[in-house]
């Protein structure tokens, strides 16, 4: 129960920083970072949360379901734009491997150039 306590209390912390502060990056994000740092520092023990997390973690698929009933919902639109949608997708995934081959390439080549 602490475990998942302190799961839920970053994430509201994420939520209201999000809100009260206007960070450009969503509540979760927000929580999940300092969550992290939390874990880094030592103030939050990894026991106290590992059996909570993996508890999650293995019901994981629970999450989805809302996704999957809203593509259900809107199906008759994707039917539609099912050309386009695809485009887009697929587009938007070689561009972002290329520009991260590029960005690690780049970085590799700076960093045997210091060598």
């Amino acid at each position: 129960m602490r475990g998942l306590a302190i799961l839920l209390f970053f994430n509201f912390v994420g939520v209201f920083l999000h809100q009260w502060a206007r960070i450009p990056l969503p509540g979760s994000v927000l929580g999940l970072i300092l969550f992290a740092a939390g874990l880094f520092s030592g103030i939050i023990k990894l026991e106290w949360v590992e059996s909570t997390s993996h508890l999650l973690l293995r019901h994981m698929l629970l999450f989805f379901a809302p996704v999957v009933v809203g593509a259900m919902a809107l199906s008759g639109v994707l039917r539609q734009q099912w050309l386009s949608i695809t485009l887009a997708l697929v587009g938007s995934l070689l561009i972002g491997m290329l520009i991260t081959g590029w960005t690690a390439s780049a970085l590799m080549r700076g960093r045997d150039d210091q060598s």
